[in-house]
């Protein structure tokens, strides 16, 4: 049988639940892709958040945010993903579970445009203090524990469907303020108008 990039999430028993529902045939025609294009690229490019799935070694899963100044999550190259690991709430439940099992997942949501992608691939936490200095953001506060190299196995990306819109506060505060703007040139117009016209 053919291996396909997708056989990492459509595993036999998704296949046959797939095959149960009607999908199967439409999913047997596509496949995941297993590099990071340059499209994927400037949407990670774009992303200040991300979470990262983990799991212990006898299957435990485990799912935790992260987030930082955008682009904190760098392509190094089409196979590999890299950030600086900032310390937390001291549970190194992440760091546990890559010790024993090296399988993860990113899933990274664009909310104001409803898209999102999916990576799966293998983890590998890095103590090297130039490699963590260099994915460091510059100007960022915080305090890098480590680092974590993510190798990209499959990517793929969803359908809009039921991905509610929302916007950034920073991104609302902004639109705001040019309205405000706007709205200030528009009343100082009218009020020397006003001021113009005689009564």
């Amino acid at each position: 049988m053919e291996h396909k990039v997708s056989d990492v999430a459509f595993t036999a028993s998704v296949k046959a639940v797939q095959e149960k529902r009607g999908s199967r045939e439409h999913y047997a025609e596509t496949d995941f892709r297993d590099r990071i294009s340059p499209d994927i690229a400037a949407f990670v490019a774009e992303r200040d958040s991300f979470y990262l799935a983990t799991a212990s070694a006898d299957g435990q899963p485990y799912i935790q945010h992260r987030g930082g100044p955008k682009g904190f999550l760098r392509v190094l190259d089409e196979r590999t993903l890299a950030f600086a690991d900032y310390t937390g709430n001291h549970q190194y439940i992440t760091t546990g579970n890559l010790a024993e099992n090296d399988r993860a997942y990113i899933f990274l949501m664009d909310y104001a445009n409803r898209a999102r992608v999916k990576i799966w691939g293998r983890a590998e936490v890095i103590a090297d203090k130039e490699i963590i200095r260099q994915l460091m953001p510059e100007g960022y506060r915080a305090r890098t524990l480590q680092a974590i190299v993510f190798r990209v196995t499959a990517l793929d990306t969803n359908c809009p469907q039921h991905i509610p819109q929302k916007f950034d506060a920073a991104d609302v505060t902004g639109a705001l303020a040019h309205l405000q703007s706007k709205i200030d040139a528009l009343e100082a117009e009218l009020a020397t108008y006003k001021a113009q016209t005689p009564l």
